[in-house]
């Protein structure tokens, strides 16, 4: 009877590991989409409704907010310039991390470590402690209140991390693949795009979801950079929607939900991926 009871007590303990993950996760996906359905919800609302019934369920069918945001203010510009923003500088970011990790992590030499080692100390140090020298050096190359200003910052800022996951991922790889494209006469940039890249997809949807968020939320950046309002971004833009006395509540919440829409879809597509790239290696 003893064994039995402890047998039993034993299978029913998992269950409740099991039952109290599946809660927590549950609350946490509730707290984490509760602000996006509010913000979405009075995209839909006038400032007086929001404030007297905010948790209505408003009129879908009017869209006036969204009207006079893409109508009536420089919400497309702003749009557009975050796309260019974020667009280059994740392509930058894949592009010379990549090559970079590939050289790390699959070519033997002294120097690798302390190559890794030299990336590895740019996400120790937050570029945001050398505002002012930066500043000084984009106002000396002539690249303030450009895109090109915000491009290169951000590039510097994502570099060691994309460096990091793709060598990290790079090493995992057989040498055996280098070796029947080598027999089969392939030269080393053949090997590492037809052999290579097509393999580490789920690191570099790592490294351009993980780069791409922060740089199309970011707002330190080009408010230090960019003075001119037709080169803003979304986040410095939205600034405009807030008056100095009055706040058209109605139209933010409406560019807000206009300002997150393409990350969260950049994130749907590559949801797969990106799981790839988080269990890669957990299974031999």
């Amino acid at each position: 009877m003893t064994a039995l009871a402890s047998d039993t007590r034993a299978s029913r303990q998992p269950i409740s590991f099991a039952l109290l993950a599946q809660v927590i996760l549950i609350a946490n996906s509730f707290i984490m989409l509760y602000p996006v359905v509010v913000m979405v919800l009075s995209a839909f609302k006038t400032t007086g409704e929001i404030f007297d019934h905010p948790f209505a369920l408003p009129d879908f069918t009017q869209v006036g907010n969204f009207t006079k945001v893409l109508g009536e203010t420089e919400m497309p510009t702003y749009f557009m310039n975050s796309i260019l923003v974020t667009g280059t500088s994740v392509i930058l970011i894949l592009v010379l991390g990549t090559m970079a990790g590939y050289a790390v992590a699959r070519y033997e030499s002294r120097t690798n470590t302390f190559i890794l080692l030299f990336f590895l100390a740019g996400l120790m140090l937050p570029l945001k402690l050398a505002v002012i020298p930066l500043f000084i050096l984009l106002r000396d190359l002539g690249l303030l209140d450009s895109r090109w200003s915000l491009i290169v910052t951000y590039t510097a800022i994502g570099l060691p991390s994309a460096v990091f996951i793709m060598a990290g991922f790079l090493r995992t790889l057989p040498l055996e693949l280098e070796d029947a494209a080598r027999i089969d006469g392939a030269s080393e940039p053949r090997i590492m795009w037809s052999v290579m890249l097509p393999l580490a997809r789920p690191p570099m949807a790592i490294a351009a979801i993980q780069n791409a968020v922060p740089i199309w939320n970011d707002f330190f950046f080009p408010l230090v950079f960019i003075q001119t309002d037709e080169r803003k971004t979304l986040p410095q833009g939205l600034t405009t929607f807030m008056g100095e006395y009055t706040t058209d509540w109605g139209m933010l919440f409406a560019g807000l939900t206009i300002a997150a829409a393409p990350i969260t879809l950049l994130y749907i597509v590559l949801s797969r991926q990106f799981i790839q790239g988080m269990t890669a290696g957990a299974v031999k």
